[in-house]
């Protein structure tokens, strides 16, 4: 047997695993592109969840920055029978840190500016970001935020307005 500070053990009649353990524990960090091109399939093939869209803003766009994505209104609230509008952005720390989020049809939400800008430190799906989350799973956190007792009846503006 192999006895060495660092490494593992089985037996001498069993292979010998020669990687430090730290290694071992050691996450493997998915490359931005192969990510964003799964998102892309995912969205493409329609595999995204109940009630909203993402795809690519422009079809051609080899860096995979810039997103389109829209989200239904659930029913029962104000926002039902809308569609919302969003362009989202993933910059170079992507997924390290979340796509920017910006709604292109008006709507009235605590988080979101005059401007449509999702604020990240309040918006749903943005301030709970982790490396594994998808812009799907962001859209569906705010899509179920419209469902919330604190936003299902806020006054919203008039229907297909939009942000300059």
């Amino acid at each position: 047997e192999l006895h060495s500070p660092g490494l593992c053990c089985l037996s001498s009649h069993r292979a010998l695993s020669l990687r430090p353990r730290a290694a071992m524990a050691e996450r493997i960090k998915v490359p931005r592109n192969f990510k964003l091109l799964d998102e892309l399939e995912r969205g493409e093939k329609g595999a995204n969840s109940d009630g909203v869209t993402v795809g690519l803003a422009v079809h051609d766009d080899i860096t995979l920055t810039h997103w389109n994505g829209t989200i239904f209104g659930p029913p029962g609230t104000t926002f039902d029978n809308r569609i919302y509008s969003l362009t989202l952005s993933c910059n170079e720390s992507y997924p390290q840190v979340p796509p920017s989020v910006r709604f292109n049809t008006k709507v009235n939400l605590p988080y979101i500016d005059s401007n449509g800008v999702a604020n990240p430190a309040k918006t749903p799906g943005l301030v709970d970001w982790k490396e594994s989350d998808t812009m799907d799973v962001v859209l569906q956190k705010i899509r179920r935020d419209f469902s919330s007792p604190s936003s299902r009846k806020l006054p919203q503006p008039a229907e297909g307005s939009t942000y300059s």
